[in-house]
């Protein structure tokens, strides 16, 4: 797991990057190009944005892939942990950019929902019914809703544990989104 700091946050703080980062851990090791490809976007694009996350230790050859000439990328970490002091760093340009990762982590929540709500049709009943898109409405303190999340933490961290073994029979790849935002009581 990597811990974000101003540096490495301005590393990642891009739309594309994140995207690029995203595939790669959820999709593995893939070429510039067939990111390009995935993605919707140029090859060169992609090529400068993977340096750019190589540069901040974020992604890393993966040499073992390569056919000839080609470069294939792999994350180099199975996940990234933003660290509350971002929000609130005396460097708006830092704020900025925490601003912008978070948004586009919405942004990114919101298009996986969306693909989901349009393709699960594509899928078995074992698996249909078993997608959950909840939401609840809790009173809490900021004490209380720090717990709550530290606990939801621990809970789905403890699954990883749990992973089936490569190549067990109707396992798929679940994405969780844990989103607790406090609103004005009315």
């Amino acid at each position: 797991m990597r811990t974000l700091d101003p540096h490495s946050l301005r590393g990642l703080a891009h739309p594309l990057r994140m995207r690029l980062l995203s595939a790669l851990r959820h999709d593995g090791p893939a070429t510039a190009s067939g990111l390009a490809a995935l993605l919707g976007e140029s090859s060169g694009a992609t090529s400068y944005h993977l340096r750019q996350l190589a540069a901040h230790g974020f992604v890393e050859d993966a040499p073992e892939h390569g056919k000839g000439r080609e470069r294939w990328w792999k994350a180099a970490t199975h996940g990234t942990r933003f660290s509350d002091s971002l929000r609130t760093d005396p460097d708006p340009a830092v704020r900025g950019a925490a601003d912008l990762f978070i948004h586009e982590v919405a942004t990114m929540h919101t298009q996986e929902v969306a693909t989901w709500l349009g393709t699960q049709h594509e899928w078995p009943d074992e698996w249909r019914l078993r997608s959950d898109l909840s939401d609840f409405t809790l009173r809490l303190t900021p004490a209380q809703a720090r717990e709550l999340n530290e606990r939801v933490h621990a809970l789905i961290d403890s699954y990883r544990e749990k992973a089936p073994a490569p190549g067990t029979e109707g396992v798929a790849q679940v994405r969780l989104h844990h989103h607790v935002l406090p609103r004005v009581l009315e």
